[in-house]
């Protein structure tokens, strides 16, 4: 890095931000932190008194005693795996930039106010320009645009002077795909049967209400084939290019690869087809040796560990298969520390939100 980046980046401020989790994996926190998440209007996106009603009095009497008997299951001695990875990753980023890095979460804790207090308060540099990269690698209105929406809120609110730069969606950054094949490869190397790469699930109104035409997402088929700007906001496009890099990246052959997605809530119709119907699936259809990877997530959480490392280990098994692997997610790879500062010494261009 040249003195002039070094100069031209002490005014900078990194803001890593990571969608949360709990203060505990006891029933009250687990309740007061699905509480937060659920009433986001880009997550539960309904009018405000439907929303009310269905959070407290159909989901939060009876979802956090399960939600916390989940959570304790990958529960550490230092807290909540995605938190403590996801801190670890800012410390370690912050060995290796020339400007001062802090952490945050949609909801729970530490805040997004707490973050960027943490770099607005910061007296060794002068922060005139917050630099944020949400840890999400594709785009969607629950979670990338609520971050960059409520770090430029907040930031308005705390110091309207500090400018605002974004991290776009790297779903197919060349870096990033590098990281993540890199990172797999060890679990890739033996003989397997098949990879199956599953995303975090999306109702479909979601990638309708994205669609800036509101005539492309979901309208035929192949829709998500068929080059288009909305990609740029599209949830499902944006998780094949993912996909597609990746394979084409680790030479893994069409005939030994799906998709699938997770973590559905609701009766509403997600994103095809689900996680446990293709584990279950595949393990009928023969498949004895199954690889699972999930690169909507850049930290290991509960809907890796848990959802997939335990529950899906158990539909996979129990359905006929023989040998199942998790691959973790890049956690502090070094590799992905290394894009994460190359990432944080450039200026992309913010998206429009």
């Amino acid at each position: 890095m040249s003195e002039n980046a070094i100069t031209k980046n002490r005014d900078r401020g990194v803001l890593l931000v990571n969608l949360g989790s709990p203060d505990s994996p006891t029933v009250p926190d687990v309740r007061r932190y699905l509480g937060q998440f659920l009433m986001d209007e880009r997550v539960l996106d309904v009018p405000w008194l439907l929303r009310k009603l269905i959070v407290s009095g159909f989901i939060l009497p009876f979802r956090p005693k399960q939600s916390a008997e989940a959570y304790r299951q990958i529960w550490t001695e230092e807290g909540s795996p995605l938190v403590v990875i996801s801190r670890r990753v800012a410390e370690k980023l912050q060995a290796q930039v020339d400007m001062p890095v802090a952490l945050a979460m949609t909801y729970g804790n530490p805040s997004i106010d707490e973050g960027l207090r943490r770099l607005l308060d910061d007296r060794s540099h002068t922060i005139r320009e917050v630099f944020l990269i949400p840890l999400f690698p594709h785009y969607a209105m629950s979670t990338y645009e609520t971050v960059v929406i409520a770090v430029r809120q907040a930031l308005s609110r705390l110091d309207g002077r500090v400018s605002l730069t974004v991290q776009p969606p790297f779903y197919n950054n060349e870096a990033y795909i590098d990281v993540l094949v890199a990172a797999a490869q060890p679990y890739l190397q033996g003989d397997y049967d098949h990879l199956l790469f599953s995303y975090h699930g999306l109702p479909e109104r979601h990638l309708r209400k994205t669609d800036p035409t509101g005539k492309h997402c979901l309208a035929r088929a192949d829709c998500c084939l068929t080059p288009s700007a909305v990609h740029a906001t599209c949830y499902r496009a944006q998780v094949f290019r993912t996909t597609e890099a990746f394979v084409r990246c680790a030479g893994v052959p069409a005939s030994k690869y799906s998709v699938a997605f997770q973590s559905r809530l609701g009766r509403d119709r997600w994103l095809r087809p689900y996680t446990a119907a293709e584990l279950a699936r595949l393990a009928q259809a023969g498949v004895k040796r199954l690889r699972v990877v999930c690169p909507a997530f850049v930290a290991d959480c509960l809907e890796t560990l848990e959802e997939i490392g335990t529950r899906g280990r158990e539909t996979f098994l129990s359905a006929g298969g023989a040998e199942f692997q998790l691959i973790p997610c890049l956690n502090d790879h070094p590799r992905w520390l290394q894009v994460l500062a190359n990432w944080s010494t450039e200026h992309p261009r913010a998206p429009s939100v």
